[in-house]
């Protein structure tokens, strides 16, 4: 793995740096000595929560300011070493019925914080954290970097378009950015008050309360994930390797579980948990991929990166850190 030493004393811009993966990601950049800056719109539904960041509120700078402001972002750009690029719309349903929004934030901001590196700060090494959701319904299993795109829901467009704007740049204008095709990320931190972010989420608050699992479908369908810190680690790696420039990776797990098993390790985790198969909703069927897991060789290879953490290993860690803190994300904005 990479020398994470050389973050000390760096400037870094995180977008989306108060919710789930960014606030991990801005502790672990704290505890490297680096000098982290989080932008956050802190709009209730995209997962921007203030006790994600509360043991560490005093070692960072805060500005709760919304991507889609041209202005804040060039002066915000400025100066800093690495950008971190987090801020995202992630609800696949919500891109369905509200389309514009998707766009604005996922594809329009994107380039205009892009523009303001360009005016302000070339020197910027950009990293876009994008999603496997823009594959669509695999072809084939499992899916690598050149697997066909097809997304299905404006979200996975949207963020597609992202992507290519962050690859554009750095193609032309030699703005250094790559960008991070993340799977199913879980752990301390995610949005667990509905499934906007994660289904997993909605999962361990159920199971917390009592409430049983609901598992759409057959539960047969196969899925692959990655606990925060594996996911923090190659947003690291990416940063600060020059070959990463230009590129798209794939993150993935060697343990692919169905949704039926996935639930069964949840239940057996947490005594009295159950789950219940149920049928898909139609909103959900119309847009739902089936099996998806991700060939992860491409980052393994050229960036070192592999998932330490096992499933049931991050399960446990999951839910005891909402079992303890549940009431900072029950009904949290």
């Amino acid at each position: 793995m990479g020398d994470f030493q050389a973050f000390s004393g760096k400037q870094v811009l995180i977008t989306g740096g108060v919710g789930f993966i960014g606030s991990n990601l801005v502790r672990r950049l704290v505890a490297l000595g680096a000098q982290v800056t989080v932008v956050d719109s802190l709009i209730p539904l995209y997962g921007g929560n203030l006790f994600n960041i509360d043991d560490i509120r005093e070692r960072i700078t805060l500005n709760i300011t919304d991507v889609r402001d041209p202005f804040a972002m060039a002066y915000l750009v400025r100066g800093k070493d690495y950008l971190f690029n987090l801020a995202g719309q992630t609800s696949h349903l919500d891109s369905m019925t509200d389309p514009q929004t998707d766009l604005d934030i996922n594809a329009a901001a994107q380039l205009s914080i892009l523009e303001a590196c360009r005016q302000h700060n070339p020197g910027v090494k950009i990293v876009f954290a994008s999603t496997r959701q823009l594959y669509g319904k695999p072809e084939y299993l499992p899916v690598d970097e050149v697997h066909p795109i097809r997304p299905v829901d404006v979200n996975g467009i949207n963020k597609l378009a992202g992507e290519w704007y962050h690859l554009l740049y750095n193609n032309v204008y030699g703005i250094r950015a790559c960008a991070l095709r993340l799977t199913n990320t879980y752990g301390p931190g995610m949005r667990v008050k509905d499934a906007r972010q994660t289904f997993l989420g909605i999962w361990i608050r159920n199971v917390i309360e009592g409430k049983p699992i609901l598992v759409f479908g057959d539960g047969k369908q196969l899925r692959d994930f990655n606990y925060v810190d594996d996911a923090v680690e190659a947003l690291l790696l990416a940063a600060l390797n020059p070959r990463a420039d230009g590129q798209v990776y794939n993150l993935g797990s060697r343990e692919v579980v169905s949704l039926k098993h996935l639930a069964q390790m949840l239940a057996e985790l947490h005594p009295g948990a159950r789950f219940d198969i149920v049928p898909f909703p139609p909103e959900r069927k119309a847009i739902d991929i089936g099996d998806y897991y991700s060939d992860y060789n491409k980052i393994e290879a050229e960036l070192g990166w592999l998932p330490k953490v096992g499933l049931r290993e991050g399960l446990v860690a999951s839910l005891a850190y909402y079992s303890k803190h549940q009431q900072h994300y029950w009904d949290a904005t």
